[in-house]
């Protein structure tokens, strides 16, 4: 009887043993698994991304942890968590700005597989030879046009110029030519003016301020080689292309439905309806605008005629420029964070952006404009200015012109220009005071936020 108790205790222990032993082995496996922790900038999709997260860790067993920084609270997160044990391992950043203030965080992702299918490479955020940020998400702008009205007008007899389609419209001089002309004829095309109203109301002068401006000045930072990345470098500029931003101008608001005397007083949705409404050819503005124009009541514009052309100035070359596409949203991997966990996070996006299931969540739950060729026709978005957006960034030998407004130095800055520019358009500023006036309020304002 001793005995078989003593078989049985020893058993017991052996039993015990080996379910401890196997714990033990089942908790070092899970303390094994990688880690990914993504600190998330947008609020209004932080459960898709959860979903999204939960998913590819019963596809693979690597855990994404999904926290979400508040509205205008990103970088005061971000800050916060990197100073902890649980940074991010996968975060954002906003453009050469935002890297030069996480420059030590930022991991080389030229060799990841999610930047070889970047379709257009200049996109992304460079330093020296080392690519550091991924744009995940794109926009663009350029020249809205009315595809049934130009059409109408290239079947005229008796027009000045000789283009059979806006295919052949690729430079300024081009598209000043047929500006020009269409205007003349603007009785025989049913349009008030071939340009929406140039918003130059206080408030929603963006388009001019910001967007427009954007143009000359990224062919001034591209021939001066200016670092995007250092404060110092773009701390002033010269305006150096301000002729052909006035270019550009003055062909909106001398060719508009609107006088120039009357542009303070329009809004972006006045010039909206206009185009919606059919009483103009042609308008400014980005892909997020498609809204805006189906939405206006008594809408004449079908989704089959909604174009886009690049907003040329002037430049030499200008023929294979393209559409102003870019973003403030790209992913950065933390360099501080291990070689391993630096791969899971690499691996992560890159299934995001080419699984058939990451990619749905991409389009369908996003919303995303997604800037990589793993994405086909029957990936793109569904409304027209969104698919002229993709179209034009796979367009052979055109580059984009890449959102460089992220470095414009404040808000004061935009908005005094805007207020130059609506003299100047109302006859009460000459030119040259325009451009002294920016180049000395960038200066100014620069110097003011690094004081």
């Amino acid at each position: 009887m001793k005995a078989s108790k003593r078989i049985w205790a020893v058993l017991l222990t052996v039993a015990i043993l080996a379910t401890l032993s196997l714990t033990l082995t089942g908790c070092g496996r899970k303390d094994d698994t990688v880690t990914v922790r993504y600190l998330n900038f947008k609020p209004e999709i932080a459960g898709k991304y959860q979903e999204l997260a939960e998913l590819y860790e019963k596809q693979t067993g690597v855990r994404v942890i999904v926290e979400t920084a508040a509205n205008n609270t990103y970088e005061q997160t971000l800050a916060a968590k990197m100073a902890t044990d649980e940074a991010p391992t996968l975060f954002q950043i906003n453009g050469p700005r935002g890297y030069a203030n996480w420059a030590d965080y930022c991991a080389d992702l030229s060799k990841t597989q999610l930047y070889q299918h970047l379709t257009d490479k200049s996109l992304a955020v460079t330093a020296g030879d080392k690519v550091v940020g991924i744009p995940y998400v794109v926009e663009g702008y350029g020249i809205v046009y009315n595809k049934a009205i130009t059409d109408k007008y290239f079947a005229l007899s008796g027009r000045k110029t000789d283009f059979a389609s806006m295919d052949e419209v690729n430079s300024f001089a081009k598209l000043k030519a047929l500006v020009e002309d269409m205007q003349a004829r603007k009785a025989d095309l049913g349009i008030q003016g071939v340009f929406a109203s140039t918003s130059l109301k206080t408030g929603e002068d963006w388009r001019w301020q910001t967007h427009l401006a954007n143009l000359p000045l990224y062919y001034e930072f591209r021939d001066g080689k200016v670092d995007l990345t250092d404060d110092k470098a773009t701390a002033k500029v010269a305006f150096r292309y301000a002729q052909q931003f006035k270019n550009i101008f003055d062909l909106y608001t001398n060719n508009s439905v609107t006088e120039k005397s009357r542009l303070g007083t329009k809004t972006v949705m006045d010039s909206m309806a206009e185009f919606a409404l059919e009483q103009c050819a042609m308008v400014q503005n980005g892909n997020w605008a498609w809204s805006q124009i189906k939405d206006v009541a008594g809408n004449k514009v079908k989704e089959e005629n909604v174009k886009y052309l690049p907003i040329y100035i002037g430049m030499e070359g200008e023929e294979s420029q393209g559409l102003a596409i870019g973003t403030e949203n790209f992913y950065a991997i933390n360099a501080k964070a291990t070689e391993e966990q630096q791969k899971a996070a690499a691996d992560f996006i890159y299934w995001m952006y080419s699984s058939e299931q990451g990619k749905k969540y991409v389009t369908e739950e996003f919303g995303f404009i997604a800037p990589f060729d793993t994405f086909g026709e029957q990936d793109s978005p569904t409304d027209p200015l969104a698919k002229e957006i993709v179209a034009w960034m796979n367009r052979e030998g055109v580059t984009s012109v890449p959102w460089n407004f992220t470095l414009f130095p404040s808000a004061k800055f935009k908005e005094d220009f805007g207020a130059s520019l609506l003299k100047y358009a109302q006859g009460n500023k000459d030119w040259d005071a325009v451009v002294r006036d920016m180049v000395a309020g960038w200066e100014r304002e620069s110097t003011a936020a690094t004081t």
